[in-house]
């Protein structure tokens, strides 16, 4: 397969056992050297290598980070908050979204329908610091016309991993490598 055609081609049907193995391990842990997830995907290391390449490159593999503890670095607030414009042209949502998404606090920001406009996701030391968050992006010139916001009491499942697909057989490409 061509680097340009995997760029640009590469979908869920593309992938083998060995990707989905691959792929697997690296959600729970993507600090592993290459020679850890080699052998923990039973293949040698430059094919894993490779294959991790190009799940980079074709975007399956949007980033590597680690997952901190809010508590120990006192961030323990965390805030759900529906958000209504009050004006909802496309260049109202595109304003609002930039200046949700270049705020620290927000972790997490998804244009929802129907209901609200936005869902955010917000990650805070306390009240103080979501009132901060309030000021700085609720306010009357952000166009928003109501805020609900719910508080986490508990977290009882935090897990960003996505299952996995399916393997399709059907893909002659995929049956060579």
């Amino acid at each position: 397969m061509s680097e340009e055609k995997t760029k640009e081609s590469l979908v869920f049907d593309d992938l083998d056992e060995t990707d989905h193995r691959i792929l697997g391990v690296l959600q729970r842990d993507a600090s592993m050297s290459n020679q850890d997830l080699a052998a923990a995907v039973s293949t040698s290391p430059a094919t894993c290598l490779r294959r991790v390449k190009r799940l980079v490159e074709a975007g399956v593999i949007e980033r590597r980070v680690a997952i901190l503890s809010t508590e120990k670095l006192g961030a323990g607030l965390t805030a759900i908050a529906e958000v209504t414009l009050d004006r909802q042209g496309a260049e109202h949502l595109v304003t609002f979204e930039a200046r949700a998404t270049g705020d620290a606090a927000v972790q997490q920001c998804y244009r929802v329908a129907p209901g609200p406009d936005f869902v955010l996701v917000l990650q805070v030391a306390d009240m103080a610091a979501y009132d901060a968050v309030v000021h700085r992006l609720f306010t009357q010139d952000a166009n928003v016309r109501n805020v609900k916001a719910f508080f986490s009491v508990k977290r009882a499942k935090f897990e960003p991993a996505v299952e996995l697909p399916p393997i399709r057989r059907s893909s002659p490409a995929a049956a060579r490598r």
